[in-house]
């Protein structure tokens, strides 16, 4: 294994926080150097279009790997709500680091909640998962599309173009704005989608030596919720055009899983919610119970929520 390691990351302020995160970690429990090498992805670059239309969070992550199938670099960080459900061919996550906050932020100047928003208010966001429970809740809303990165989403916000916005506590917090969040919805107000506030590293799949190293980063609590959530949405094949959630937390040894499915296209549809528990030791276990998830949710009716 080489002893001067490449990070391949996205040039967004937030993205750029996440690399130098992992390299002062590399660095300090590791003692291993790396140098950030910065990459803009064409879902950095497509900014009219909705991710559902021009190819999913995929696009957040596939020059990164062709960096890495390159040589050009060792390993890609990522948000973890941003990998796509199955990794192409050659690629495996290394580890999964310990989860930030995983919940949504309410963003206004001039409201304080998404209950103190007049009939009509113009909402932005371009996540189908936080569409569809927007409208569950409150139907009379405008929810618009917002994209970019998180410094140009709250530009657009302070530019007067929406009357509130919704991201990422995770991401705020990290860049020192939490000041910016009037308020975060609780998971049962607004359920995050899989992964969300957690990291995690990729690398190619033939590293053998450099997976060892970077498992010792992993927090295993954060992996096997991740595990959960992620097999909830593999089971069901999640993508950026299926508005689905799903979030594990621990009570003990037990991981309990909560999952929650929208109709893409008629928002009037109800969410289905299932919620499944179970003792977890190991990722087998989680994937379980992440299909099981699934599996209440195909039972609820979500089969006929699923594109053609």
């Amino acid at each position: 294994m080489t002893t001067h390691l490449i990070i391949a990351t996205r040039e967004s302020r937030l993205a750029l926080w996440q690399a130098e995160h992992v390299q002062a970690r590399l660095a300090k429990e590791l003692g291993i150097a790396a140098t950030l090498f910065g990459m803009t992805t064409r879902g950095d670059q497509i900014l009219d279009r909705t991710l559902s239309k021009i190819g999913g969070k995929g696009l957040f992550v596939k020059e990164l790997e062709t960096a890495l199938a390159e040589g050009r670099a060792h390993i890609a960080v990522h948000s973890l709500k941003d990998v796509p459900m199955e990794l192409p061919d050659g690629f495996t996550l290394a580890a999964v680091l310990e989860r930030e906050d995983p919940r949504d932020a309410f963003v206004s100047n001039l409201h304080a909640s998404l209950a103190d928003l007049p009939e009509g208010a113009v909402v932005g966001s371009s996540s189908l998962r936080r569409v569809t429970q927007l409208l569950s809740r409150r139907p009379d809303l405008r929810v618009e599309p917002l994209r970019g990165n998180l410094d140009t989403r709250l530009r657009k916000l302070d530019e007067g173009g929406y009357d509130a916005i919704v991201l990422a506590a995770a991401g705020l917090k990290r860049l020192g704005l939490a000041s910016r969040v009037r308020g975060v919805f609780e998971i049962d107000q607004m359920l995050p989608c899989a992964g969300q506030g957690a990291l995690g590293i990729e690398i190619r799949a033939d590293d053998a030596a450099l997976s060892a190293a970077l498992t010792r980063l992993t927090h295993m609590p954060t992996l096997l919720a991740c595990e959960a959530e992620r097999a909830v949405s593999r089971a069901l094949g999640g993508s950026c055009s299926l508005p689905l959630a799903a979030h594990a937390h621990w009570e003990g040894a037990t991981l309990c899983l909560d999952a929650a499915i929208g109709h893409a296209e008629i928002h009037a549809s109800p969410l289905l919610r299932a919620s499944v528990t179970a003792d977890v030791g190991d990722v087998t276990a989680a994937q379980s119970l992440g299909q099981q998830a699934a599996t209440c949710l195909r039972e609820l009716g979500a089969s006929s929520y699923l594109p053609g």
